[in-house]
């Protein structure tokens, strides 16, 4: 069903970029059709997370287990892995992977899911890969909220 992969330069750290999309409780502040994130657990290495998506008539809740790889060192290479629990997907299949690079890191993302409702399923197939690009975008947005801006013309835009 809907994929997506996406790999991309940036101007930050891996352990910005790692902090930013670790701290999942603060994704309904900038992340589009995010309307509420509770975590349940989180002990560094392993986190157990809600997220509720809002799309149209459409309001989801959602349990993913999240194994955090931190990088060791202000730019070592990292990685957050997304496994779903419960919900309204048949599956769920997420990762975030972060590597250093000389111009700051390359970042990987990959999403793979599938509904259970098959109307929810064509309304965000319709709009998949560019609600997916967005989305990616609104991290990067963040990123240059929080770490600095980025000056124009450069990769991340």
């Amino acid at each position: 069903m809907p994929k997506h992969v996406e790999q991309r330069i940036v101007p930050f750290s891996t352990s910005q970029l790692y902090a930013l999309v670790a701290d999942v409780g603060a994704y309904p502040r900038f992340l589009p059709w995010c309307v509420g994130a509770r975590v349940r657990k989180n002990d560094g290495r392993e986190m157990v997370a809600d997220l509720t998506i809002g799309f149209k008539v459409f309001r989801e809740t959602f349990t993913s287990r999240v194994t955090l790889n931190p990088p060791e060192g202000e730019n070592g290479p990292c990685s957050i892995l997304v496994s779903y629990e419960n919900g309204p997907f048949k599956y769920l299949k997420n990762s975030w992977m972060f590597a250093p690079q000389e111009q700051g890191s390359a970042v990987d993302f990959f999403v793979d899911f599938e509904f259970r409702n098959i109307v929810l399923q064509k309304a965000i197939g319709a709009v998949f890969g560019e609600a997916v690009h967005v989305m990616v975008g609104a991290f990067l947005k963040r990123a240059a909220k929080v770490y600095g801006e980025v000056k124009p013309g450069s990769i991340c835009e």
